[in-house]
């Protein structure tokens, strides 16, 4: 099978990029995107060209570090599917595919396909875990936790930060990243002593780094690889509400970096 691939070629933040059409031929069906990628690259290297930078690690669908566009989709245009995970044999041979990086303020672009994502990890930092020491790990009947709730919590801990939500938002929103990071915590027993605070400050945080505002469009559980729920996004908001009243105090203190305000919530 022969593709041409109009990838976007950028060397680094400050420069200017642009697309760049490139040939691939020995195109196997049962590639994956990477694959054909690696391809390429064997192929520039072997004329003295620059390759072609993406992120990769585990190549199974797990850690979150591949994404980008694949003609305007991101992740392509398989649902449930990484970069890693999508196969040549869904498009058609002469096929022409534009590559581009995640599009969002808060993700600029570091080289070619490859976007800093450290937002994530900033957001992550503010309140996207528990501090509780508890010792030796506790027996798992210690906090009994219904199938129900336990279900939510693990579709919500399913999300591999990829960024294709936010590359797919019309507002380049991060609520149902954020969302899914706060639920998958707050809806069990060990997140709740620290659920006010998780709240305030995982928003407050993603606010800070610039993200849209979420106005339920649902792009981005329809691009979600792991088909993170939009519930992630309705419990992030309940909880925020309910913190921001119960707690003002902590209320200012998180959204200080983005209104100007002092501590004491004047401006």
């Amino acid at each position: 099978m022969r593709l041409t691939l109009k990838i976007w070629r950028q060397k680094g933040a400050a420069d200017k990029g642009g697309f760049v059409r490139y040939p691939v031929d020995r195109v196997d069906g049962e590639m994956s995107m990477l694959e054909c990628l690696d391809v390429l690259n064997e192929s520039l290297i072997e004329k003295g060209e620059e390759p072609i930078a993406f992120e990769h690690d585990c190549r199974e669908g797990i850690c979150g570090s591949c994404g980008f566009m694949i003609g305007g989709v991101a992740h392509g245009p398989m649902p449930a599917t990484t970069v890693c995970q999508l196969t040549m044999r869904h498009f058609k041979d002469g096929q022409e595919l534009v590559i581009e990086p995640w599009r969002a303020a808060a993700f600029p672009v570091i080289k070619d396909l490859i976007v800093d994502r450290r937002a994530f990890d900033r957001i992550i930092a503010s309140g996207g875990y528990i501090s509780v020491s508890t010792g030796n790990a506790p027996d798992g009947n210690a906090h009994p936790v219904g199938k129900e709730m336990a279900d939510r919590a693990m579709d919500a801990a399913a999300c591999i930060g990829c960024g294709a939500c936010v590359a797919a938002c019309p507002n380049a929103s991060a609520a149902l990243f954020t969302g899914a990071k706060i639920a998958h915590l707050n809806l069990l027993p060990q997140g709740k002593p620290e659920k006010d605070r998780r709240a305030l400050r995982m928003v407050g945080q993603m606010n800070a780094e610039g993200f849209g505002n979420c106005t339920n469009i649902g792009e981005c559980t329809a691009v979600c690889p792991k088909e993170i729920p939009l519930e992630v996004i309705a419990i992030m908001n309940r909880d925020y509400l309910r913190a921001s009243v119960v707690r003002r105090e902590e209320l200012v203190a998180a959204i200080a970096p983005v209104s100007g305000w002092d501590v004491g919530g004047k401006s």
